[in-house]
């Protein structure tokens, strides 16, 4: 395959997913991956290797602005971040796509409207094989096709948090997941939030839509391959090249289209370190200069609801959502946000953030705790930004909307000592979990504020698509995997008819 007709850079949910859509249409295709197969090794179910030791974190440093270093939790592996993730595979809210107004200013629209996504996310549920019930939640929007497969079952503990919460007239609904529970289980009895997913129990971008997508002979993954530029035609218009290193070597490949999806912030990062001859900005796809900008992340805190009297016996607990303060506080203000459970936490888990506590308290408190996770809108601000310093990511994350937060952690703090959980604790994540991440490379209808037109094409370069969690124009206060999947299965669709047809 010298000469590729499609260079999809990333095999993360994007890249993976625009993959599958374009499988069995007859084109030449190339999927650039800098990371391996993650391998399989006991280190995989083990939580102090994971959470304590950080096996399989990066080596990779990044910085914030003004200059402190941090490890972020981005991993690079086939399959990306999505090798990690919480397998919580759930739509935005049809209000969502319009303009919504929040404490910290007001969320932006979509360029199209829920209705005209909808089919996508059907096919991308169903691509992901993902559990779930539909009329359990009041927020939840239009459905075209049912889920597939039952959601999955909640144990014996989480069945009670769910009725104590029904029970103060609450909607608890089942989270929608890509998980096959008894292929996880048979793994390990742990929990699959933020561990790494060496089998098929969990339906990340490898174990899904990457299998799929390689069954057809035309499509090629290369792992190891570090892009380190594009490079622009003579006139500007279109990308002539995609230079990468792989084994030490630097390497050239010509395709006729380029499918960035390599993750927000570096999908971001490699648009901002590819020259630009033309003055239009800084970096590539940047005449509006809003490439790096409006990063979002969610804010997000973890509770932990403790009862010491009782014992929650949960292997893998994360079966639960609340959304009953998405769309509004609960008494007619504005909104704040999604309320979710994690996985089961442990001793070694709390660790990571608790290093000076005896590990026998850490393991009684994890062991009669329920554990929530709160996630609110992070709005989009051009200040909030990812730009490189030589070979440095910089990342200034200007955090707004944090009033929401606030709100939601104090009326869950309410709710749970209500449900007769006499300790509440939270803590915030911060800037070393980008799990997240979405924003820098926006969608829209005008050049001059958006890089990337309704279907992620570049306005400045005509074979350029970016998909992944860069297009999103705002982050709602949901997951966003399952909207990067949709939109990467619209996209394919687009390619197909406007690229492939002849």
């Amino acid at each position: 395959m010298a000469n590729p007709d499609i260079v999809i850079i990333g095999s993360g949910i994007g890249g993976a997913t625009i993959a599958s859509g374009l499988a069995g249409s007859g084109a030449n295709i190339l999927m650039l991956e800098r990371g391996e197969p993650l391998p399989v090794t006991p280190h995989a179910r083990d939580t102090r290797a994971i959470f304590v030791d950080g096996h399989y974190r990066p080596k990779e440093m990044w910085r914030e602005a003004g200059g402190a270093a941090f490890n972020p939790g981005n991993y690079y592996y086939v399959g990306g971040n999505s090798k990690f993730y919480g397998a919580v595979l759930i739509r935005y809210r049809k209000e969502d796509f319009a303009a919504m107004d929040h404490h910290g200013g007001v969320s932006p629209a979509w360029p199209f409207s829920y209705d005209e996504f909808e089919p996508w996310y059907s096919k991308a549920e169903q691509l992901f094989r993902v559990r779930g019930t539909l009329g359990e939640d009041p927020t939840e929007p239009f459905h075209s096709v049912p889920y597939a497969f039952k959601a999955v079952p909640d144990e014996a503990s989480i069945a009670h948090a769910r009725a104590e919460l029904k029970s103060l007239g609450l909607h608890p609904a089942s989270l929608p997941l890509g998980v096959d529970i008894d292929a996880w289980l048979k793994g390990g009895k742990t929990g699959w939030d933020a561990f790494p997913n060496t089998g098929q129990g969990k339906v990340d971008a490898q174990s899904g839509p990457l299998t799929a997508a390689l069954t057809d002979t035309n499509i090629r993954l290369e792992t190891g391959a570090y892009v380190e530029y594009l490079e622009a035609s003579s006139d500007g218009r279109t990308i002539a090249a995609i230079h990468y290193r792989q084994n030490g070597v630097l390497k050239k490949v010509t395709p006729k289209l380029v499918i960035l999806c390599a993750g927000a912030v570096n999908s971001a990062v490699i648009l901002l370190r590819s020259p630009n001859s033309k003055g239009a900005g800084k970096g590539l796809a940047n005449r509006s200069d809003q490439v790096g900008r409006n990063f979002m992340n969610h804010n997000s805190s973890a509770m932990l609801a403790i009862d010491p009297r009782r014992r929650n016996k949960a292997v893998y607990q994360k079966t639960l959502m609340l959304n009953d303060y998405y769309l509004s506080d609960g008494k007619g203000g504005k909104p704040l946000g999604n309320v979710q459970l994690l996985g089961k936490i442990d001793g070694n888990m709390l660790r990571a953030n608790v290093k000076y506590a005896p590990k026998f308290a850490l393991d009684f408190m994890a062991g009669h705790a329920v554990d929530w996770y709160l996630m609110c809108e992070d709005l989009p601000d051009p200040e909030s930004r990812i730009m490189v310093d030589g070979k440095d990511i910089v990342m200034q994350w200007r955090r707004s909307n944090m009033q929401s937060l606030d709100g939601l952690t104090k009326v869950m703090r309410e709710n749970f000592r209500a449900c007769g959980y006499p300790i509440v604790l939270s803590r915030p994540f911060d800037k070393r979990t980008p799990s997240h991440q979405c924003g820098t490379v926006k969608m829209g209808d005008d050049p001059a504020t958006s890089p990337l037109d309704p279907f992620c094409r570049s306005f400045d370069h005509q074979n350029l698509f970016v998909v992944d969690g860069g297009f999103l124009p705002n982050s709602a206060a949901v997951n966003p995997a399952l909207s990067i999947a949709a939109q990467a299965l619209r996209v394919a669709d687009h390619i197909r008819q406007t690229e492939l047809a002849a």
